[in-house]
């Protein structure tokens, strides 16, 4: 489908709306392919579509929401009926509303790229055999794959109100994952590799392949790691999900809700002066790129941490309202089927311009970290705590030495932000919310059972 046509599905929706009644629809449509290459054939191969309407009212300060899962007008009807009658159910809230249009210009980016819908299936399916014979022959401890896979989507949206929100997106991306094993007599070990971009042509097969070989080959003997506190530096990959969990304790819903370890510190120093976080989706390169938020917005960068002051939080329109401010382009909504909430939606650091070999030979003595486990489970937004499962490589002398693994690092997000010591210069983005560059934090506690 075009945007046009979910335009106009939402604008035949939105003019049923009835006296007094705020009416919002959001439609969307994707086209889904996915390639996994075993033993040198396709393992699977898929391609979906999918597509769907949500519908909400507002009504005397009450908010009713619906759903169909087809562009059938019977089912679209349908829903409007049944966020209506929701809506009659709903405790009413002062600030329950549609977004209104706030003059913020939308950006142009370039996220739809024709030259997806030419690659042919054959190409695709030939891409991730390709990739497979690549990893195998990459290394000789490398013993098997996990998965090797290709995915592609196509996604288009509109948004339209009666408050005069009437936007649409047109978007493709795809990606690149190697999944991967690597053996040393009866010890294995695994690694993992990614490449995105906006049609096959970005891709990048090299790098997808040394990244999964690098993280696998090297825990090849790891040990557990005496107990101390030291300086870490983590991975680009590890460092893109610190900061989403880092961003997302700036959502206006947790400082609404008293959840936020953040909340009443703007103007505040919360970081080492290091660290600049954005959440900026005007980013074309990000995963999360995006011209609009999930309530047709203009999405724009947001700077929550200006060198390292608490700048400002995310917003969507209903925690704007309720804490008397403006929305920030910010709502995010996972498909037709749910409400919008305000959240990251490309977070990202300031670079610095060093690289990671230089970063290492700054900290001297420390722990790099390429993988963590239980990471949001062991981590607590509202009093800060954070300690989670961790494997890595010693640094000593400022190059990499033995690889460690079943350890803890244990600290605080507040410390851990102010003890930045070096921002790198090696961004990297992942099919996530956030990107990533190599992160040196001073004074961590690493726990292991080694001597």
């Amino acid at each position: 489908m075009t945007p046009d046509e979910l335009l106009a599905t939402c604008d035949a929706v939105v003019s049923q709306a009835r006296a007094g009644e705020q009416v919002e629809a959001v439609a969307t449509w994707a086209r889904e392919t996915e390639a996994r290459a075993y033993d040198g054939a396709v393992e699977a191969f898929t391609s979906a579509e999918s597509a769907g309407i949500g519908v909400r009212v507002i009504s005397d300060h009450r908010a009713g929401f619906a759903w169909a899962g087809t562009f059938e007008p019977s089912a679209i009807s349908d829903a409007l009926d049944e966020a209506r009658d929701n809506a009659t159910f709903a405790s009413p809230d002062e600030f329950a509303g549609l977004a209104d249009p706030d003059g913020v210009a939308i950006p142009v980016l370039e996220l739809f790229d024709e030259r997806l819908a030419a690659t042919s299936t054959d190409d695709k399916i030939a891409m991730v055999i390709d990739l497979e014979a690549a990893v195998l022959a990459a290394d000789p401890r490398i013993s098997g794959v996990e998965s090797v896979e290709y995915a592609d989507e196509t996604a288009c949206a509109a948004v339209v109100s009666t408050t005069g929100i009437r936007t649409s997106s047109l978007e493709t991306a795809c990606s690149l994952a190697a999944y991967i094993l690597a053996s040393d007599g009866d010890e294995t070990t695994t690694g993992f590799g990614f490449s995105v971009g906006r049609h096959p042509g970005e891709l990048n097969a090299e790098t997808t392949v040394s990244d999964a070989v690098t993280r696998a080959v090297r825990m090849l003997g790891a040990r557990p790691a005496r107990s101390e506190r030291l300086t870490i530096v983590l991975d680009p990959w590890v460092t893109a999900q610190f900061l989403g969990i880092i961003a997302g304790v700036f959502a206006g819903d947790s400082v609404l809700k008293g959840r936020s370890l953040f909340a009443g510190r703007l103007g505040e120093q919360v970081a080492s002066p290091l660290v600049t976080l954005l959440d900026d989706p005007t980013d074309a390169r990000a995963w999360g790129a995006s011209e609009t938020d999930g309530e047709g917005l203009a999405t724009r960068s947001t700077t929550l941490i200006d060198r390292g002051t608490a700048n400002a939080f995310l917003h969507d329109s209903y925690t704007a309202r309720a804490l008397r401010t403006t929305s920030t382009g910010s709502a995010v909504r996972y498909g037709f089927k749910t409400t919008p909430s305000p959240g990251p939606q490309a977070v990202t650091l300031l670079p610095g311009t060093a690289t990671a070999d230089e970063i290492w030979a700054q900290v001297g003595d420390g722990l790099l970290i390429q993988e963590v486990s239980g990471l949001h489970s062991g981590v607590n937004p509202v009093s800060g705590d954070f300690s989670t499962g961790a494997e890595g490589v010693r640094i000593r002398d400022g190059v990499q030495a033995e690889s460690v693994r079943e350890v803890t690092i244990a600290s605080t997000l507040q410390r851990m932000l102010s003890e930045v010591v070096a921002v790198g210069g090696d961004i990297e983005y992942f099919p996530m919310d956030a990107s990533g560059v190599s992160l040196a934090i001073a004074d961590v506690t690493l726990s292991g059972g080694g001597e």
